[in-house]
């Protein structure tokens, strides 16, 4: 069945180079070759059917025009080895309670700056860095990173890398569980051995972590909302599921109102306070008062209600400055400098353009690398050099040369591979995995995560956005076996 399938080149998560079966597969491979050509379709068909049944969907945008679309999705899982999983999940931890500790310090002390660690006009001058809105604030737990989604990667040699942090508003924790649920209807025979780690008891960790940010000032059982910029957004799926699951409200700015620095909830009943907001707005539409004037998302007031230490706002404002691609390469320093530790999981390296002599190299060598807008996500704004013409190519070094402050660059990393059944056959297509971590009072890491594959072959990006689709994930337990 595998027989076409090459996996030269690359590291490949299921296969060695010698073309064997990796130990925590073989039992997967083994079923797997079981089944007749007819039988596969059928999984195929079933997969992608249950999608379609309940409405999974997300948005792309083009040209102004939003199309929705079904998740694309592969039957082929992931699956991570019980101390494969133990080390990324210790890696997560320690990189988010730097990261977190790093925002909590340029808002307040700023030590990291005055050391010298991390450039001052790196933060100073981020877009993103709202000190003079938020500077000094004492927050719940001291927390601003409530959820954040890591990207992690593998190179050729099969080492793990941080590829890039969302620390604002990261999303697709809602199709880690639907995929999941496709994977139940799909292979019910290996969840009933019991061998892969639950996502059950997560959803509960995850709304433990939201009431554990009561603020000071909370009368009696705290009360959380989901704010949601409305059905519009690219990922209004998962604010709903996410809200359902919790048992919290799913609420618009609309549905908000400050009234003498407290924020309540219009309601049939009357309006009820609200004392934290799992926000999935963006901080310059949370309130007109204060960032965007046009913005019809936010709560007018809120930023008020917020200082004075009546709600809490989840994830932190101003996170943004520390997810920054160009403040991605200062975070190796920052674990050090705040922990005291080295880095369990290392970054990809990475190129400063503002710097003349490295900006002169990658100019020179354009064709061979990656290059990335330090603002902007979901696969835009990206070159990769192999692939480019040379006309985008000179598109691109007319942008650098224009404004090289804004963008950085990267080695073309050969990105792991795993097998993917699309159009009748078996090819090997990139992955990456998004890590969730949850942190309140403690810090929870989802068994797994989502695991986004570019799904059209010989493509290296894997945004869902660009043409990337999902597989589901599988931690093995410990001592057990598919």
């Amino acid at each position: 069945m595998f027989k076409p399938y090459q996996s030269t080149h690359f590291f490949d998560e299921m296969l060695q180079e010698n073309g064997t079966t990796r130990a925590h597969y073989q039992a997967f491979h083994d079923m797997m070759n079981q089944f007749t050509e007819e039988e596969l379709r059928e999984k195929h068909e079933t997969a992608q059917l249950s999608f379609l049944r309940q409405g999974i969907t997300f948005t792309v945008y083009n040209d102004n025009v939003g199309t929705e679309r079904t998740m694309p999705f592969d039957f082929i899982p992931i699956i991570v080895p019980p101390d494969e999983w133990s080390m990324i999940e210790k890696g997560m931890k320690q990189r988010v309670e730097a990261l977190n500790l790093f925002l909590e310090d340029i808002y307040k002390e700023q030590e990291i700056l005055q050391d010298g660690v991390v450039p001052r006009e790196l933060v100073e001058h981020n877009l993103h860095y709202y000190r003079k809105q938020v500077g000094g604030i004492n927050i719940p737990l001291n927390n601003h990173i409530f959820l954040a989604g890591i990207d992690l990667i593998r190179d050729q040699q099969g080492t793990y890398r941080v590829l890039e942090d969302n620390l604002r508003n990261p999303s697709g924790m809602s199709y880690v569980y639907q995929n999941r649920y496709v994977m139940r209807q799909v292979y019910p025979e290996f969840f009933n051995r019991q061998r892969i780690h639950s996502l059950e008891h997560q959803l509960s960790n995850l709304n433990e972590a939201v009431l554990s940010h009561s603020p000071k000032r909370c009368e009696g059982e705290p009360r959380a909302v989901l704010l949601t910029p409305g059905m519009y957004n690219s990922a209004y799926y998962d604010h709903v599921f996410l809200a359902q699951q919790m048992g919290i409200e799913l609420v618009e700015g609309r549905d908000l109102h400050v009234r003498n620095g407290v924020v309540y909830m219009k309601t049939i009943r009357g309006m009820q306070r609200v004392d934290i907001i799992y926000r999935r707005v963006d901080d310059d539409f949370l309130d007109p008062e204060v960032f965007n004037s046009d913005s019809a998302l936010g709560v007018p007031g809120l930023l008020d209600a917020y200082r004075k230490g009546n709600v809490a706002i989840l994830n932190g404002i101003g996170n943004g400055v520390a997810d920054d691609k160009a403040m991605y390469a200062y975070v190796p320093e920052m674990i050090r400098y705040y922990l005291n530790e080295e880095p369990i999981i290392p970054n990809v390296d990475t190129y400063f353009l503002r710097e003349e002599e490295q900006r002169r190299w990658v100019l020179e060598h354009l064709d061979q690398l990656v290059i990335k807008n330090v603002g902007a996500s979901g696969g835009y704004d990206m070159l990769i050099g192999p692939h480019a013409s040379e006309e985008e190519l000179a598109v691109f070094r007319g942008k650098i040369e224009e404004n090289p402050h804004q963008y950085i660059a990267q080695p073309t990393i050969q990105l792991s591979r795993a097998p993917a059944f699309q159009e009748g056959r078996f090819y090997p297509c990139h992955v990456d995995l998004r890590v969730f971590v949850m942190r309140g009072k403690e810090t929870n890491v989802l068994p797994g995560g989502l695991s986004r594959v570019a799904l059209k072959e010989g493509s290296l990006v894997v945004n869902s956005s660009q043409g990337g689709g999902g597989k589901d994930t599988w931690v093995l337990k410990k001592g057990g076996e598919l």
